[in-house]
């Protein structure tokens, strides 16, 4: 069988799978779940575009890898062939944990477990399936490998991951923004002393990169109404489990009742549990959605029927916290038109906070490199004033209630 496929991307034209080991990956049901998740969760709301995949992303990521790879091997960098088909295990399975609807889910479904805890545990499934041939991939995707450069290259703040998804984002939002230009940011990638650089021709796109992070935080990842469309799922599935443990009958799927039942957390996370995860997607939300919007609970049948026809709540987003007062008066005048009691109101009226860091000054820095030999954060190395600025996180706060009623 003819295992070296080419698939035709719409952001990068053809690309080639690399190898067999890879294609088999790609081919097994864990993987090819990915195409039921969708990369930008609740987004398409906002912008109808934004339904393309998590199978997407990870494709486009091994495409840069093996562009990366390219480079480094060209500068004189050494890489094995087993190094090479390591890195592209990581990346090609860096997102294999995530859950339905990507982040919004991730700590619903399951108690505080992040996507890379069970991305990791489908990779050492796998490599047990696959007779350890993924135990190099592990080490690089654990940050343990010996040679650091390979760990930036799967997660930094200039890694394949974030190289893929902003271009990719931005190309199915339509927001031109965030179109970074990531083939001549790995064009000029280098290694010196085992860690990742960036040369000093780069630097341009560099500060392109990190403002169109930026940018994309803001008027898409953070957009008010992915924002609330976000809140109100997760505050589905909590009163879905409310509902639940009351002993209340809710139609779902084999794999979300089982969800539904037991209280997951990383330390009772096991191979049945990772087998279940593995047949829920965004289908089961959807279709459990749609058939809670007509539940006898008020708060369920509400917030399904507020996601579905996206008749969203109100949200309003300001620099300075939100005063108790303000919260308070909506809730109890929600509580008096429908006569629910204040625990129910709360799913209706809350506040929160958002925030948006696009550099991070001490955590795995994007390092320029002179023509001198000279490293230098590129903070420093930039003429650019407004980095340093954006390495400072900037917070928000948000109220969300209902529009017509109050």
């Amino acid at each position: 069988m003819n295992k070296l496929k080419i698939l035709n991307d719409p952001i990068y034209g053809f690309i080639t799978i690399p190898n067999s080991l890879i294609f088999d990956l790609i081919q097994h049901k864990y993987f090819q779940r990915l195409r039921r998740i969708t990369q930008m969760g609740m987004s398409y709301l906002v912008y109808p575009g934004a339904h393309h995949t998590r199978f997407h992303h990870a494709i486009g990521c091994v495409h840069l890898m093996q562009q990366a790879v390219k480079v480094l091997r060209f500068k004189g960098v050494t890489i094995s062939d087993d190094e090479e088909t390591g890195l592209y295990i990581a990346i090609l399975l860096h997102d294999i944990g995530h859950g339905p609807f990507s982040h919004a889910m991730e700590h619903s479904i399951v108690n505080n477990v992040s996507h890379e805890e069970i991305s990791l545990l489908f990779m050492e499934r796998l490599n047990a399936e696959f007779n350890g041939s993924l135990t190099l991939a592990i080490q690089i995707f654990k940050g343990e490998y010996s040679r650091k450069f390979m760990c930036q290259l799967i997660s930094s703040q200039l890694d394949m991951d974030r190289a893929d998804y902003l271009k990719r984002d931005s190309f199915y939002t339509g927001v031109a923004e965030g179109n970074i230009n990531s083939e001549r940011l790995i064009t000029m990638l280098n290694v010196v002393d085992d860690e990742l650089v960036v040369e000093e021709k780069g630097i341009y796109s560099v500060e392109k990169f990190i403002i169109a992070r930026r940018l994309m935080y803001w008027q898409v990842y953070l957009h008010k109404t992915g924002l609330v469309a976000e809140q109100l799922l997760i505050r589905v599935l909590k009163r879905a489990k409310e509902l639940h443990d009351l002993g209340q009958k809710l139609n779902a799927s084999e794999a979300l009742k089982y969800f539904l039942n037991n209280k997951i957390s990383i330390e009772n996370f096991n191979e049945e549990t990772l087998e279940i995860f593995s047949k829920l997607d965004d289908y089961d939300i959807v279709s459990a959605m749609k058939d809670w919007q007509n539940h006898d609970d008020f708060v369920l049948s509400e917030l399904c029927k507020m996601i579905i026809n996206r008749d969203l709540l109100k949200i309003k987003i300001r620099n300075k916290n939100i005063k108790d007062k303000s919260l308070e008066k909506r809730t109890k005048a929600l509580m008096e038109v429908y006569k629910i009691t204040k625990e129910e109101a709360e799913y209706f009226v809350f506040t929160g906070t958002i925030s948006n860091q696009a550099y991070q000054l001490k955590e795995k820095r994007i390092t320029i490199l002179h023509k001198s030999g000279k490293t230098q954060d590129i903070v420093k190395a930039s003429d650019q004033l407004n980095l340093k600025a954006l390495s400072k996180p900037v917070t928000k706060y948000f109220i969300c209630y209902p529009k017509d009623k109050l």
